[in-house]
């Protein structure tokens, strides 16, 4: 490999000419899990080492964890069109973290009613729209069934909106308020309209990192129970990690090996979204508890790395684009992801902190980023379950023949997403 190799020009090799350069160690771990196409063969060493990989070692990561992609998800990456609804910012939890949160008597607050999140959730379905996403902060003497209520303002509304909904943080929380218990809590939820669950308030599951994270956040064994016991009630749910504050590869190794033992319990994990941390105006940060967030190299290692250990267990990974730049986006698709996340009309968490990449990117904006590292665009819903591919028909991609677009589409490319049975739909952009 040239000395003077730039990390992002790891798109441009094989996984051949990648191999050559690592280790035998590396090496003889990737290629393994590139035999088995799944990460649970590999030993607990071999996972912590690929996580502190670094040069040619890194490189050889990447470039695996794209072919596996291609090998288990094909070409296509997916997007959901939809709308992030906090209804309200007011939070006594005081996460490090969090820039977005307010104590109940700064000036900027505000608590949406429930006629107005039923309102923004009929302009998002009228504006093409088919998820809502539902979080907020925790204020005091919140009402006791607020969460339903929410869910059934919303669902009466557009009743064909799929509401995700929040965390599980807020679910403990909904418990506590009414003192149901938690299997029940959920279920009501479930019955008024919750579909799935973000799987949010994990940041580091480890219960020393979080103690600095966030006193008062839910521990580690809470976090569990409320997604194990969703899942078991039939409510799906992503799950995430945050990375790039004063946690470790070795813990990404832990938070990734315990969504792989849940997923082999439940079955309930839809995707897995690293997210970054975003530290410009984080109490975190500002008292040096935190480095300035994430690397290029911590980026692309935390997408190949699930790609990596979760194969065989969770099939879909997510770049969270509001916490990365265009460009950098794009690298993490083809180093193992192969999904957008949502539009986000509203988008506030991230920019509070001091994300920079915007508060929405249109489904059009979406098919042009895919298109032009050479992948072929699909909307798609919550839960996966269907496709709608977004090809213009004018429009080729890059080193391809102007008539050439269409056969990106041709059943062949489409073969994986079939025999999953998702329901695939080629329509023009």
């Amino acid at each position: 490999m040239a000395e003077k190799f730039k990390l992002e020009q790891f798109t441009q090799l094989s996984w051949e000419g990648a191999a050559g350069a690592a280790s035998p160690a590396i090496r003889s771990a990737l290629e393994l899990v590139l035999e088995k196409q799944g990460g649970g063969c590999l030993a607990d060493e071999e996972r912590h080492a690929l996580a502190n990989s670094t040069g040619a070692d890194l490189v050889a990561l990447l470039v695996a964890a794209d072919t596996l992609r291609r090998d288990l998800v094909g070409n296509i990456v997916t997007y959901v069109v939809n709308r992030n609804m906090n209804f309200t910012n007011i939070c006594f939890v005081g996460c490090k973290f969090c820039a977005f949160c307010r104590g109940p008597r700064e000036h900027d607050t505000y608590f949406h009613s429930l006629d107005d999140m039923a309102r923004k959730a009929k302009e998002a379905w009228d504006l093409g729209a088919t998820e809502v996403c539902i979080q907020g902060g925790l204020p005091r003497d919140l009402p006791p069934y607020y969460y339903r209520d929410i869910l059934r303002a919303v669902k009466a509304a557009v009743p064909q909106m799929h509401i995700h909904a929040f965390s599980p943080m807020e679910i403990i929380y909904g418990v506590e308020l009414t003192g149901m218990p938690l299997r029940d809590y959920l279920s009501m939820l479930r019955d008024n309209g919750l579909d799935t669950l973000p799987g949010t308030a994990a940041e580091v599951l480890d219960d020393d990192v979080r103690r600095v994270l966030s006193r008062n956040k839910l521990s580690v064994a809470e976090w569990q129970d409320v997604i194990r016991t969703a899942h078991q009630c039939g409510i799906p749910s992503t799950c995430t990690l945050m990375y790039g504050h004063m946690e470790t590869p070795d813990h990404w190794v832990r938070q990734l090996s315990l969504f792989r033992q849940i997923q082999s319990e439940t079955g309930g994990f839809t995707e897995f979204v690293p997210l970054g941390f975003v530290h410009q105006n984080t109490l975190l940060f500002q008292q040096g508890l935190a480095r300035t967030g994430p690397t290029m190299e911590e980026h692309l290692k935390i997408h190949a790395l699930a790609r990596i250990l979760l194969a065989g267990s969770i099939r879909n990974v997510q770049v969270s684009w509001v916490k990365l730049n265009r460009g950098l986006s794009q690298l993490c698709l083809q180093a193992g992801a192969n999904d957008y996340g949502g539009t986000l009309m509203e988008e506030n968490i991230s920019r509070e902190a001091g994300a920079e990449a915007g508060e929405y990117t249109s489904p059009e904006d979406f098919q042009s980023l895919i298109l032009e590292i050479g992948r072929i665009p699909a909307e798609r819903n919550t839960k996966y379950s269907r496709l709608k591919i977004k090809l213009p028909e004018e429009k080729s991609l890059p080193g391809e023949e102007a008539d050439s677009s269409r056969v990106l589409a041709a059943p062949a490319r489409l073969e994986t997403a079939r025999n999953d049975k998702v329901e695939v739909v080629e329509e023009s952009a």
